[in-house]
């Protein structure tokens, strides 16, 4: 906590010159401008990932006389979308260190008390024995810990991604740097944790879709614009 924060409450501290009142609300700006764009380009890039990495491991189309063309052109769409996902990672991982008080590291992993019983209490909700959506300004620390799981099989999936990519290119550096991994699993189990990865990354954002969707329509603060505005709505008594 800084020396301007001077709110309190459940939600934590917002920071002035920040807020501004609409009747018996503030609106914050909670999700930074990198934070939405570094969202939307992770998933972009899952979209093309996932279609090109479908297609590369079970060919569906026939171009003429000629089917390595287009999966040439389905290779290529696939390296390239994964070094701009790999990009977006990264700087994600430096904005939680760098970012605002909703953006950074501790807001995926509960280590302080508030956060734990935060956690509580929206698991209390989700499994329908709490009445009432814990209020919170950023991530829940569910949501959050969620976040956490989802990055670690991002980078699970980057580091196969590279090894896999690196087959292509035998004594290259991508494959001097990446072969270790087959000396941890066979190279059939990488592709086969990597595409299973793929199904549990949809997964998540099927989940991650609806607990929005139920937060916004019990919170009424905007939880879903707020990816695009980057503002949510919070009652000025959470303040």
């Amino acid at each position: 906590m800084t020396p301007n924060d001077t709110s309190k409450g459940a939600v934590g501290t917002l920071p002035p010159g920040r807020i501004e009142s609409v009747r018996e609300e503030a609106v914050v700006r909670v999700w930074e401008l990198p934070v939405r764009v570094i969202h939307w380009t992770v998933f972009a890039t899952v979209i093309v990932l996932s279609i090109t990495g479908f297609y590369i491991g079970r060919p569906f189309l026939v171009a003429g006389a000629e089917p390595g063309f287009t999966m040439g052109w389905m290779r290529a769409i696939h390296n390239l979308s994964a070094l701009v996902f790999m990009s977006a990672i990264l700087g994600r991982i430096i904005w939680a260190f760098t970012g605002n008080r909703w953006a950074r590291w501790d807001q995926f992993l509960p280590v302080s008390k508030e956060r734990r019983e935060n956690g509580r209490a929206t698991l209390l909700f989700y499994l329908l024995i709490r009445r009432e959506i814990p209020r919170v300004v950023g991530h829940n620390a569910l949501a959050g810990f969620a976040y956490l799981l989802l990055f670690v099989m991002f980078l699970v999936q980057i580091v196969l991604g590279l090894a896999l990519w690196g087959l292509q290119y035998p004594g290259s550096l991508l494959w001097d740097s990446t072969n270790w991994v087959f000396s941890l699993t066979p190279i059939p189990m990488a592709r086969l944790i990597h595409r299973l990865i793929m199904w549990f990354i949809w997964g998540f954002v099927i989940h991650h879709v609806y607990s929005a969707w139920l937060a916004d329509s019990e919170e009424r603060s905007g939880i879903i614009s707020s990816i695009f505005s980057g503002r949510k709505h919070v009652p000025t008594d959470r303040g």
